[in-house]
């Protein structure tokens, strides 16, 4: 889907679909959602250059993702999106500075988009005045997303530290599905922790390299009142990379945490199997000793032989339990 967005006299136009080349170069922004080869081919033919492919635009290398290309920029950056949703995901977006055009090729929809299109509606003049301006104000709105975004997981991530030392500090005698679900609860509270502060590490990377490169290039793509505006992004993208790899550190801590409470549970149930298998151990032997089929032992011809036996195991059981509470073991 192609959505064009122009501003004429102040007013803005937003129009759906195809439209003649002289319309598109007179846009400020065109945003390409999962193009056709029609939508493609009719951008391609009235800024004559070649739009990167979905496959192109998933290569890491740097050479592969910012480029020039006589006087177009070509600015490609994997974004994290479905964060409301719960099923985070990256994508690849490319942001081709043309002139006095912005186009944007995407195949998935972060947030930000959807917001900064709205605000553009509401004040066109102030977000849409130049290609350069509506790239650095997307940038800006995806930096305020991924702003929030980190916030909510930290407060997660604070959760879920109070739930795992609340379960540490609990009651050991608590029932063991209970504890297990708590348990496992924590881990995919941090495992998704973990994931989303990947995915937005990588957002920031990306950011980070685009923010670079233009300001390498921002004498000749950029406008002079619109460059104070790449130091503040670069500040911002930054601090934001800071607080992300706090984030995962304590996220890493807080997983082997879980997994050390884990741990000191399945010891202590290995503890009970182990205490009973050698409290069971003597009166095995009492046992196997009284099982043999000699034919020259007294202790069977007792009338009391069979009691004793039983006393002798009962005894030889119960004496190794006394020393392992002694001990401190139990």
């Amino acid at each position: 889907m192609m959505t064009t967005y122009t501003l004429a006299e102040g007013r803005l136009r937003v129009e759906d679909g195809i439209l003649p080349a002289e319309a598109l170069r007179a846009a400020v922004w065109i945003d390409l959602l999962t193009p056709t080869r029609e939508e493609e081919s009719a951008v391609q033919d009235a800024f004559r250059l070649e739009m990167p492919t979905r496959e192109e635009m998933q290569e890491i290398e740097s050479s592969s993702r910012l480029y020039r290309e006589d006087d177009a920029l070509f600015l490609t950056a994997s974004f994290l999106y479905g964060a409301d949703e719960g099923e985070y995901g990256s994508t690849a977006i490319t942001f081709v500075l043309a002139g006095n055009t912005l186009m944007t090729v995407r195949y998935a929809t972060p947030k930000a988009f959807t917001t900064f299109a709205l605000r553009a509606r509401r004040t066109p003049a102030a977000l849409l005045g130049s290609a350069d301006g509506v790239m650095l104000h997307l940038f800006e709105q995806v930096v305020d997303r991924l702003a929030d975004i980190l916030e909510r997981i930290g407060a997660d991530m604070d959760r879920a530290s109070q739930s795992a030392f609340r379960i540490a500090r609990g009651n050991q005698k608590k029932k063991a599905n209970v504890r297990d679900a708590d348990l496992k609860a924590v881990l995919l509270a941090l495992g998704q922790v973990g994931e989303v502060t990947s995915r937005a590490s990588e957002t920031l990377l990306g950011l980070t390299r685009i923010l670079t490169f233009v300001g390498a290039e921002k004498a000749t793509a950029v406008r002079k009142e619109n460059q104070g505006m790449i130091k503040i992004l670069v500040r911002d993208v930054r601090s934001l990379v800071e607080h992300a790899n706090f984030l995962s550190s304590k996220a890493n801590f807080l997983l082997d945490a879980v997994l050390g409470i884990i741990n000191i549970d399945q010891n202590g149930i290995i503890k009970t199997f182990t205490v009973a298998s050698v409290a069971l151990m003597p009166p095995t032997l009492v046992a196997s000793i009284y099982g043999m089929n000699f034919a020259n032992m007294p202790e069977l011809q007792l009338s009391f032989g069979y009691p004793l036996a039983i006393l002798l195991m009962i005894c030889s059981a119960v004496l190794p339990i006394v020393y392992f509470k002694r001990k401190g073991w139990l």
